[in-house]
């Protein structure tokens, strides 16, 4: 069913297959969706790099499919209410750090149905009274940080809510093993049950300290102790899979690993001979393009690369087909399951994909990347169309510094104004009363 938002918007029904029904313990799905926090698809090694090391996360890669073309919004709030909800901020975004209280989650949604869930990392979703508990998100359980009762540490001596009371941990406790030993128990201790575990990792986002694996522990080089944070991510990836086997759950596990958003611009990495500089913040692909693998043993057939179209809608729907669960109904959703790909299947192939992003809608002015004025913009995998009007090819100006001429490409071109036109020319959860930031010169 498809909906009036775009020719492959979803949604009457997420991931509206064959196979739903009730879950039996012995052939429920389980689920793992591990979430970056600042790092772009350059800084793996399935994806070409030779700067990072990333060994056990490649593996999953050669062992599962890995997408290429995935997008998401350029920050973390953003990112995070899209992805929770299977919809485009244009339908729900209301301000950074806040969580619409009336939208529906996934984890409600497959608690709903029986699963034991669990959230553990980095929240920010709890900033103003419209904000959300990760109680009424729909998780069981949670140990996380950036929650009203937290100090600003997430690294060393970190701080972290756990179920409505900070916990005390040891003198040098390093918060991403603190998150990894959360979701190792919480997994031992409902692995005679369903369970979903949604992992918003707080690596590798900034400050940039060293990691406990670091040779050196006093390092002040940004980029290296960067380097050493995105291996640690693959240790706690590789930890968790380990403890999944041990526990004979990794051939009934899915597990799905990408980013918020692209990597900090403080941050330049080398990919193919080529400088990638962090575009965090942008529009730009180098702050919207971001890796995606899913492993599934024994169901996602090996050594697959993918090139379809992807935008983080469509996540909700793909695990809610992979789990063969009830299907969700999502007002105004416009995600398009991914899982008929996953299993080296054609599936529905995106032609576009539409973005929204209006950061902060209610700052004293639209002057940065954090504090971004409101964009609309549709892309196919080469061209990017904004509701200014101006076109970028993103093969030959990834940095979109020359617009195209409004002759060029004139098919292309109508293509992605058609798709504009089918979204909402304004956010519909921004109070517009309340906007009254101003914008660069120049902008338009």
């Amino acid at each position: 069913m498809r909906s009036k938002y775009g020719s492959f918007g979803l949604l009457g029904i997420i991931g509206g297959l064959l196979l739903f029904g009730l879950i039996s313990r012995a052939s429920h799905t389980n689920v793992v969706i591990i979430l970056c926090d600042d790092v772009g698809f350059e800084c793996f090694g399935s994806y070409g790099s030779e700067e990072y090391y990333t060994p056990r996360l490649d593996t999953m890669a050669e062992e599962g499919i890995r997408f290429t073309n995935v997008h998401s919004t350029p920050l973390c709030t953003p990112s995070r209410v899209n992805l929770m909800t299977g919809k485009s901020n244009v339908f729900n975004y209301y301000d950074f750090g806040v969580f619409p209280r009336e939208e529906s989650t996934f984890a409600q949604h497959f608690k709903s149905l029986g699963y034991a869930t669990a959230v553990a990392g980095k929240w920010q979703l709890q900033l103003e009274d419209k904000g959300i508990t990760p109680t009424d998100a729909g998780f069981d359980t949670y140990c996380l940080w950036n929650m009203p009762l937290t100090s600003r540490e997430r690294y060393w001596n970190p701080s972290f809510d756990k179920n409505g009371s900070l916990i005390k941990l040891p003198k040098d406790s390093y918060g991403p093993k603190v998150v990894n030993d959360f979701i190792i128990e919480f997994i031992k201790e409902n692995k005679d049950r369903p369970f979903m575990v949604y992992n918003p990792l707080i690596l590798p986002h900034s400050p940039f300290p060293p990691t406990p694996h670091s040779k050196n522990l006093k390092e002040t080089d940004e980029k290296k102790n960067f380097i050493d944070m995105v291996e640690y991510i693959d240790f706690v990836v590789g930890r968790l899979v380990d403890n999944l086997e041990e526990l004979g759950l990794r051939e009934n596990t899915l597990i799905l690993f990408t980013s918020d958003n692209g990597t900090h611009d403080r941050i330049i990495s080398e990919l193919d001979g080529k400088q990638i500089p962090g575009r965090k913040g942008y529009t730009k692909d180098y702050g919207t393009r971001v890796p995606l693998i899913v492993n599934f043993p024994g169901v996602i057939p090996g050594g697959q690369v993918n090139e379809d179209l992807i935008c983080f809608s469509d996540i909700f729907p793909t695990i809610v087909e992979a789990a063969r669960i009830k299907p969700k109904r999502i007002t105004d959703g416009d995600g398009w399951s991914f899982w008929p790909q996953c299993l080296g299947q054609n599936g529905i192939k995106r032609e576009w994909i539409y973005g929204y992003y209006f950061p902060r809608p209610y700052a004293e002015d639209f002057d940065d990347k954090y504090r971004h004025w409101e964009v609309r913009y549709a892309r196919d995998k080469r061209y990017k169309l904004y509701d200014s009007g101006k076109m970028y090819d993103t093969v030959i100006d990834t940095l979109e510094k020359s617009p195209l001429a409004e002759e060029t490409a004139q098919e292309v071109r109508k293509k992605l104004q058609d798709a504009l036109n089918t979204y909402p020319p304004k956010g519909q959860n921004v109070d517009y009363s309340r906007v009254t930031g101003t914008m660069p010169e120049g902008i338009n």
